[in-house]
């Protein structure tokens, strides 16, 4: 965008809620005057006026040029508005802001892509815009394991049938504790991914979820062999300003905002003990 500091305006054009709690609605904004591109894995400051901005990754594929979307959960003042927004009303959206995901490193490659929750937005952005046709062929196989609670808190649940019926990709899906009616995998995803057991030959580990999930995860990965430099993960809960003015996400060396959210595990073991 031409000035971070100047939002620019969008019209809610979709909004509905993905989770049954309903504390998860996805919104899909329409461009109007102004317009921007955007890599899987950035984010925007979202702003409600009078009520303030929030950062969010952006949940849809960077080939969708009508609009963005964004999966948020109602937790504040914010969000809570973010929520109660009607179609047709205006918002402002600064960005795009961050960095991304490494699409380009990953030409060539196997992917594997862990989530867990709600944070498995930037997840589908690039998962969508890896499978889009003009993608597809550079990238060599791709599976996904993606967990939730339950099955009601599973983000996206047309897209994930729609992938399940792929040849393109492998699909792990996942919740914690067995209930009726639920047929395909159960465990945490930290577990699920030991199982699985995807090869690290010639592939990058892509990592997104609650930090807990992260935690026990990244160890999963080395245990399997994945070097440190191909696993990669997203840090976004320290975030505020967006343009690394305010101070908040400082950790260590880095503003989260600015030199990430994206980092690989060699960065991240440079970060302060308590992250």
């Amino acid at each position: 965008m031409k000035n971070t500091y100047i939002p620019i305006t969008m019209e809610v054009e979709k909004n509905y809620f993905e989770t049954s709690d309903r504390m998860i609605k996805t919104l899909r904004l329409k461009f109007l005057d102004e317009r921007f591109d955007f890599e899987p894995g950035q984010f925007c400051e979202f702003s409600i006026l009078g009520k303030g901005e929030a950062p969010f990754g952006i949940a849809s594929s960077p080939f969708d040029k009508a609009g963005l979307e964004f999966s948020i959960n109602r937790a504040g003042v914010v969000t809570k508005a973010i929520h109660e927004l009607r179609i047709g009303e205006k918002v402002g959206i600064r960005g795009p802001l961050g960095n991304y995901y490494p699409v380009k490193e990953m030409e060539g490659y196997n992917v594997v892509v862990i989530g867990g929750g709600f944070a498995f937005t930037t997840l589908r952005s690039l998962i969508e815009y890896m499978l889009n046709p003009e993608r597809r062929g550079k990238y060599k196989s791709i599976k996904v394991i993606y967990g939730a609670r339950n099955p009601g808190l599973l983000l996206y649940k047309d897209l994930l049938e729609n992938w399940e019926k792929r040849d393109d990709i492998g699909t792990y899906f996942t919740i914690d504790t067995k209930v009726e009616g639920w047929n395909k995998m159960v465990g945490f995803v930290p577990t699920i991914t030991e199982e699985v057991a995807p090869s690290p030959e010639n592939c990058y580990a892509i990592v997104c979820g609650p930090p807990i999930m992260i935690k026990f995860t990244l160890p999963v990965l080395l245990k399997l062999g994945f070097p440190k430099d191909k696993i990669v993960t997203s840090l976004e809960r320290r975030m505020k300003c967006g343009i690394g003015k305010c101070g908040r996400c400082n950790l260590g060396e880095f503003y989260v905002c600015n030199d990430g959210p994206v980092f690989n595990f060699e960065q991240l073991e440079k970060l302060p003990k308590e992250v």
